[in-house]
């Protein structure tokens, strides 16, 4: 049965304080977020792992083709609620039970060809968008070089961190040891990266137990987007945060994402 008790839980936007050293510094006011690799993430979880202090970017649980991390959905710089589907066709090596981190590109040719000329088809009437273009070309070249779903998804959430200047730390959870069951799992990758915070998204807190946290003297913050679904935030939770970064610039974003943290 989930533990009846609660870990302390923040509920303010943005409410973990960043704190960019090493492991060993200060673990009380170190944040972390733990989520799969995903291709051109949306706006949400961009924020998300922006918020904090280090990434562990979940690649060892099972790859679904549901999840983000070979497609995202690029929506038109004038009109946002009109999107398309940018998808790597995908290889599952084992079947169903594929890890993340083993999933392959059925043809990575074709999959950079796409990652390359669809985000131009449609934001490279934006001024941005040669910053976009090349911050964006590492990632390209990642999937042609790797030849892995997981390390293109990586690639292309790196650069967008990246032209936001965000001064994280990235780790890998198959390089850490934490237990089999979810929510100890988490509690047992925060407490890994030796972070004193866990940043939960709104989904994650449906089934989250907050005993091994309670266990392990961690809090809980959870994360949550302005909920009003205008401006830069039109379709957080929906389209790739490319369409954001496109319309505002990256300059603008920064600020947005920098006042959620300030919200606390």
């Amino acid at each position: 049965m989930p533990s009846t008790a609660s870990a302390p839980v923040a509920t303010t936007p943005g409410c973990c304080p960043l704190d960019h050293g090493t492991f060993l510094d200060a673990p009380a006011a170190r944040s972390c977020a733990i989520h799969q690799p995903n291709l051109l993430p949306r706006l949400s979880t961009l924020a998300k792992l922006y918020a904090a202090d280090v990434w562990v970017i979940l690649d060892d649980v099972q790859f679904a083709r549901r999840d983000y991390q070979h497609r995202a959905r690029l929506a038109v710089l004038d009109h946002p609620e009109q999107h398309q589907w940018l998808s790597l066709e995908t290889h599952l090596p084992y079947g169903r039970a594929t890890l993340i981190r083993d999933a392959r590109l059925a043809d990575p040719a074709r999959a950079a060809r796409r990652l390359s000329q669809l985000p131009a088809q449609h934001y490279q009437l934006s001024d941005y968008w040669p910053l976009l273009q090349a911050v964006l070309e590492p990632a390209v070249h990642a999937v042609t070089e790797t030849g892995r779903t997981a390390a293109a998804a990586e690639a292309t959430t790196r650069a967008l961190l990246n032209l936001l200047r965000w001064h994280g730390s990235i780790v890998r959870s198959g390089d850490l040891s934490a237990s089999s069951d979810r929510s100890m799992r988490l509690a047992d990758l925060t407490a890994a990266v030796n972070a004193g915070t866990y940043l939960c998204g709104t989904g994650g807190l449906r089934y989250l137990d907050h005993g091994p946290f309670e266990e392990r003297q961690l809090n809980i913050c959870a994360f949550r987007p302005p909920s009003a679904s205008e401006k830069l935030w039109t379709a957080a939770s929906k389209v790739s945060a490319l369409w954001a970064l496109a319309a505002y610039g990256p300059t603008v974003v920064a600020a947005a994402f920098n006042d959620l943290l300030a919200e606390t």
